[in-house]
């Protein structure tokens, strides 16, 4: 039977030291592509395909990331105050369909440890998990659904890199191990969509634990990661760079990554 998946975890705590720029002053996941935090654009891609509940995994600078949803309606509609009797009028509301749990999972806790801290939030479910800093116009229907036949405790998406990125060894579909930075040599990496059955949680140790190196790591020596290729665009935001290139792509008003309606703001 088909496992229904109504929720994705995003990882949202981490420093960015790259951005220094900006990271100063808020948390990566809300740097701005076009006006609005990538976080955002994560969201409507996930929102585009169906998924309407949202655990964030906050640390770094979370409170900012909880004032944005708080005043959502603030930041993303006109309106007008009237001061005499204290009331505001919104000219155009944008309403997301969305469900939001925003939890402060630490300061310092490592990218397993957030998973491992919303486990009741998500209990006995499947679940997708991404980082808040990468965008792509990844099929997250079809992923779900390959995870779902494939019948393995986790499905990772992979990509075909620049070369600064480690990159994975797959065989038969299946995830067998990671390996450092390769030259361009056609190796795919870590795309950052995932699914993830509720056994991954007993993978993970604690705050201190790396998602990406011992629970990753023995599920795919214990051949239960499977690999979901993507061919179409995706880019994390690591650096300036980064960003400016994906504000191009916004500006061209062709992103890649806006799968969602146009008028759908």
């Amino acid at each position: 039977m088909t496992k229904k998946i109504s929720k994705v975890v995003i990882l949202a705590g981490g420093l960015g030291t790259r951005f220094a720029e900006e990271t100063s002053l808020k948390p990566k996941p809300l740097i701005e592509i076009g006006g609005l935090p990538i976080l955002w654009h994560i969201m409507k891609i996930y929102y585009a395909h169906g998924i309407r509940e949202f655990i964030i995994c906050l640390g770094y600078k979370g409170y900012l990331v909880k004032e944005f949803f708080s005043n959502y309606h603030n930041h993303v509609s006109d309106f007008s105050i009237d001061f005499q009797d204290n009331t505001t009028t919104f000219h155009n509301k944008q309403a997301e369909e969305w469900k939001v749990t925003l939890i402060d999972t630490g300061q310092n806790t490592m990218t397993g440890g957030r998973i491992k801290r919303i486990q009741p939030f998500v209990e006995d479910e499947s679940f997708c998990m991404t980082y808040g800093d990468g965008v792509g116009n990844v099929d997250i229907r079809a992923l779900i659904s390959h995870h779902n036949a494939s019948g393995l405790e986790a499905t990772m998406t992979v990509v075909s890199p620049p070369g600064r990125f480690g990159a994975t060894n797959i065989d038969a579909g299946k995830i067998t191990g990671f390996r450092e930075k390769p030259l361009g040599d056609g190796g795919r990496i870590n795309g950052g969509f995932f699914v993830l059955s509720p056994k991954v949680f007993d993978f993970i140790s604690d705050d201190s634990t790396v998602f990406e190196r011992e629970p990753l790591e023995t599920l795919a020596e214990r051949g239960m990661l499977g690999a979901f290729p993507h061919e179409g665009f995706w880019q994390p935001m690591d650096t300036l760079r980064d960003q400016r290139e994906l504000q191009k792509h916004w500006d061209s008003e062709n992103a890649p990554w806006r799968i969602w309606h146009n008028g759908d703001e």
